[in-house]
């Protein structure tokens, strides 16, 4: 893993390098960058792949402790990776929390993002989304040290596997899982930055409500991949923001649940290269 300082304080991130299509990768709450480890194998063949882990519970390098930690700050702490990169033209992709991550940032302009991609994702009035989202949010309004305490819970996979964790997330994905737990359970500062995080989600839970009013303003071409079988972002949310975007395309996998990267990973990079391979028409992409 490579590192960048940036305001928030020291980011780690993968990059392939290449001189393909350039994949920004965005993942969600309490997960890092290995996420997008299965598809990132595919797709570098002919992409460059670069995959930061942000201050989301699973990083290791503890941030400021001023740094905002809410989805607005996240969305400019990507901004500004960009910026320090110098990336251009690139392909925006997120799962999970990352696709909410990546709205705020169509929101706002996203000059240097040519394209998007959102997986299964947090979207409309389903944030924090599902049980699992809503345990995760009301865990966060615990200290940090009994929230430590809590999650040390994580280390069984009986208890990964319940629906109010992980078990409706991914189907084939729990040895992730119980890696993205070691972070929060081994370190006082990364539980006090996701106790942080999580407070910030819960204090503003009509953000992607307002945002969905402002994406048909999004020109660029937007691929909406979405697990047919998710029990926590519900797939009519895919149709849904499919239909918002001018350039939207849909495309739905299934034998998956919401972590698409785990699951599915070929399928997905057959979906992601498709895309960035084609003009961006629907008529095109079909």
């Amino acid at each position: 893993m490579k590192e960048i300082e940036l305001s928030v304080g020291t980011i780690e991130y993968e990059d392939t390098g290449g001189d393909g299509p350039t994949l920004v990768l965005l993942h969600g709450f309490m997960m890092d960058a290995s996420l997008w480890g299965g598809p990132i194998g595919d797709l570098s063949a002919d992409h460059r792949c670069v995959a930061p882990t942000l201050p989301l519970g699973a990083h290791r390098h503890a941030v400021r402790p001023d740094a905002d930690l809410s989805l607005p700050g996240m969305a400019g702490l990507v901004a500004e990776f960009l910026d320090c990169l110098d990336l251009h033209d690139v392909t925006l992709v997120g799962n999970d929390t990352g696709g909410a991550i990546v709205q705020l940032l169509m929101c706002d302009g996203a000059a240097r993002v040519g394209r998007v991609v959102l997986v299964s994702c947090d979207a409309f009035d389903n944030f924090p989304p599902g049980l699992t989202g809503k345990t995760l949010v009301l865990a966060g309004k615990l200290s940090p040290r009994v929230f430590g305490l809590f999650m040390q819970q994580m280390r069984l996979r009986v208890l990964r596997r319940l629906p109010i964790t992980f078990g409706w997330l991914t189907i084939r994905g729990d040895a992730a899982t119980a890696r993205w737990m070691k972070p929060v359970m081994k370190r006082p500062e990364i539980r006090r930055d996701a106790v942080r995080t999580l407070r910030a989600a819960g204090a503003d839970t009509g953000l992607l409500l307002a945002a969905a009013e402002r994406l048909p303003s999004f020109d660029r071409p937007a691929l909406v991949v979405w697990a047919s079988g998710d029990r926590v972002m519900p797939p009519e949310h895919g149709q849904r923001l499919a239909g918002l975007l001018p350039h939207g395309l849909l495309v739905e996998i299934g034998d998956s649940y919401t972590l698409i990267p785990l699951d599915q990973p070929a399928e997905l990079a057959r979906a992601i290269r498709e895309f960035t391979h084609a003009s961006g028409t629907r008529d095109d992409y079909r």
